[in-house]
């Protein structure tokens, strides 16, 4: 049965969509691979809470169900983590990351979408994993999760430490904490989905994809870092989704 729960990704679909945008005009503006992953892995975030809402409206589909955990359990933090990636570490480096990290995505999905459905595990207006007759099929997206915690949830917190001495920096501080903390939170509703409650996760998508935003503002609001500088590495002052922003 649909509760007022079951409509919150309608709200996160419209508001990933228009920060997918945001993302997409700083690329155009600054350039940087950086910037092109972070816009596609906050698409790939909206992609997710799309079959969402449209569970709630038309209820269960199988290519619904297939979409949502691709979209969601594969790519719902990877794109983000390759952002930073890119943003941290030479470009062969995050090449080479990139390739291994999506071959194991394009693995994963491809038993996703092979995978027969236990239909006496549907249920109408909700979606979860436990519909999957392969259930070692899940096994793959604590990998990428644990990829993702490790470059864009660590790689926030490392420049919100960094910053955190430097009193012009403030603002970045502030954001970066915001951005770690709202990719927490899908991470905590993927966790609750899989032991049956996928209403918690309608909730912190939305709340982590508010507080990704506002971390994003926040760090854009100083730039000791110009546009036409070299690409920081690892070591130099860097932040997440804002390291060239005005």
């Amino acid at each position: 049965m649909r509760s007022f729960v079951h409509y919150i990704p309608i709200v996160t679909s419209v508001f990933a969509i228009w920060f997918g945008f945001v993302l997409v005009q700083r690329y155009r503006a600054r350039g940087g691979l950086h910037h092109l992953w972070w816009a596609i892995g906050v698409f790939a975030y909206a992609a997710g809470t799309i079959t969402e809402s449209l569970t709630t409206l038309i209820g269960w589909h199988e290519p619904l169900f297939r979409a949502w955990y691709i979209s969601g359990a594969l790519l719902g933090g990877f794109p983000l983590a390759q952002g930073t990636v890119y943003l941290l570490f030479s470009r062969k480096t995050a090449d080479r990351l990139t390739v291994i990290v999506l071959s194991v995505v394009a693995v994963a999905a491809t038993c996703v979408l092979l995978t027969p459905i236990d239909m006496s595990q549907v249920e109408p207006y909700r979606l979860s994993g436990r519909v999957m007759e392969w259930q070692w099929v899940r096994a793959f997206s604590p990998f990428i999760n644990l990829y993702a915690v490790i470059f864009l949830i660590g790689g926030a917190i490392y420049s919100a430490l960094k910053f955190r001495k430097i009193p012009e920096m403030r603002s970045r501080t502030i954001g970066n904490w915001f951005i770690a903390i709202g990719a927490i939170l899908p991470g905590i509703g993927g966790t609750a989905t899989r032991m049956g409650h996928v209403e918690v996760l309608y909730v912190t998508e939305l709340v982590g994809i508010i507080l990704i935003y506002i971390g994003f503002r926040f760090a854009t609001t100083t730039a000791p870092v110009a546009a036409t500088a070299p690409k920081p590495r690892l070591g130099q002052d860097t932040t997440p989704l804002s390291v060239d922003a005005p």
